[in-house]
């Protein structure tokens, strides 16, 4: 069976591989618009405004700046220092501790209420100190932290109490990578515009980081998943030297205060915050991210869906953690192909067929059955994700204001997310007891495909004067 699902998976991929390649090929074979001069970033000058040039990939990766690999690095290290602690968590609950689908509901609710609480006071943080880096370096200590804590602090708690070990998880979730990972992808998204490099090649090492990790979790997991612990606190500690190396952070942040300056955008503060909440087109986004965030709440427990498809659980958690390094490999060829998609089509059809993907993902595991056919459907994650990811923030900085990204991009993204994984986490827990996963899948489905049909209507595709999609600046 694992020689089979191994074939027909790799043949899968090597299809989808092929694909990828060709596409790419198309859009850096399109002739480039008239450039008046360039920048050592891998953009060109057009119209006063530097966009992203039709070089090779080798080229564009070798005219990146030391900022770039920085940012690139410290995504990297804090995907596998959150994959450590977080891809088998479902897994490490039900068979170390024995946990119901109910009660592992409970715990990703509460770092789901602790993100939510944390995410527009982390926006606001982040938007203040613009591109400094106390905030990060208050998230990197937590990751540094992560091995003793689970297992001094996390295991105790669950063996007294599951409400006590849930509590313990929660927060710790939350405050550290659940929230972290939007001040870190918004400060990488803001420090690309004023550096020159588009947010998807930088994310695209976040992708490979989750990549990496998964590689080796389902493994370690069967031999002591303390291992997987430690190996957080070690990404956390990495993380931490990666960013004392940035120290051009102080420059670049007075660059942009000075380009918010001359472009008479307002710093973020808390009027500018109650404005923002007045206007329906954050109100239109809102809508979208509704059913964009049920993806996160399939992904919870999906594991535990996917080993029960296997007689031996050990054999479904080996190949469940090939699967997910399989996806994740190809998450991260599709963010980096992502921005030259969402600049040909525009930020608000990229979120359209984003949410059109992510129907047919959720729907489709509740209609198959066998394990690859649920691996094949699992893989539409791989571009899903990106296209969300990339699309989104290039909607917002065209049509809010530049100066709040972090916060639009932490409330509306981050924590309406968590509310929903706050709201519905406990609800799908019951629903997979009771009515099973399949199900339950098709019910989250019709919700994303209401919300995605919504937001074609709600959604714009006029852009702030002054702002383009493809622009860096």
């Amino acid at each position: 069976m694992f020689n089979m699902y191994v074939c027909k998976l790799a043949s899968m991929i090597d299809e989808w591989c092929i694909t990828l390649l060709q596409f790419i090929g198309v859009l850096h074979s399109k002739p480039s618009s008239t450039t008046h001069g360039s920048n050592t970033s891998g953009g060109t000058l057009q119209n006063g405004k530097y966009a992203m040039s039709d070089k090779s990939f080798l080229s564009t990766m070798r005219s990146m700046g030391k900022e770039f690999y920085l940012l690139s690095l410290m995504l990297y290290f804090f995907f596998i220092s959150w994959a450590g602690c977080y891809s088998l968590l479902a897994v490490w609950l039900k068979e170390f501790f024995k946990l119901s689908g109910s009660e592992i509901g409970f715990a990703y609710a509460v770092f789901s209420v602790t993100a939510l609480c944390l995410s527009p006071v982390y926006g606001m943080i982040q938007d203040r100190l613009i591109l400094r880096r106390n905030l990060l370096a208050f998230v990197g200590i937590l990751m540094a932290l992560a091995g003793p804590y689970y297992i001094f602090i996390v295991e105790p708690a669950l063996e007294r109490s599951v409400i006590l070990g849930g509590v313990a998880i929660g927060i710790f979730m939350g405050f550290t990578f659940n929230a972290g990972v939007g001040a870190l992808e918004s400060y990488t998204e803001r420090f690309g515009r004023v550096a020159g490099f588009e947010f998807g090649f930088a994310r695209t090492f976040g992708a490979l980081g989750w990549a990496s990790a998964v590689a080796v979790t389902g493994i370690l997991i069967n031999i002591n998943p303390h291992y997987n612990f430690i190996i957080s606190s070690i990404a956390g500690i990495i993380f931490l030297i990666l960013l004392f190396m940035l120290n051009s952070a102080k420059d670049y942040s007075k660059k942009m205060l000075d380009n918010y300056q001359e472009s008479a955008q307002s710093k973020a503060s808390f009027s500018e915050i109650g404005r923002l909440a007045r206007m329906g087109s954050f109100w239109a986004v809102i809508v979208y991210v509704l059913g964009a965030s049920i993806y996160g709440v399939y992904d919870q427990q999906f594991m535990v869906y996917f080993v029960s498809k296997f007689e031996d659980a050990a054999e479904g958690t080996r190949m469940y953690g090939f699967l997910n390094s399989t996806q994740v490999f190809l998450e991260a060829a599709c963010t980096f192909a992502a921005p030259f998609v969402v600049n040909k089509i525009g930020a608000k059809n990229g979120l359209i067929v984003a949410g059109c993907i992510m129907f047919v993902r959720i729907g489709g595991s509740g209609l198959v059955d066998s394990p690859w056919a649920i691996s094949a459907v699992k893989l539409l994650h791989a571009p899903e994700v990106p296209m969300v990811l990339i699309s989104f923030f290039k909607y917002i900085t065209t049509r809010f204001n530049p100066a709040l990204s972090a916060t639009v991009y932490l409330v509306a993204f981050v924590m309406i997310g968590q509310i929903i994984g706050a709201a519905l986490a406990p609800a799908a827990g019951y629903l997979y007891d009771t009515i099973g996963f399949s199900q339950t899948y098709l019910m989250m489905s019709a919700l994303v495909a209401v919300t995605t049909v919504l937001s074609i209507f709600l959604l714009t595709s006029k852009t702030l004067e002054g702002t383009s999609e493809k622009s860096i600046k």
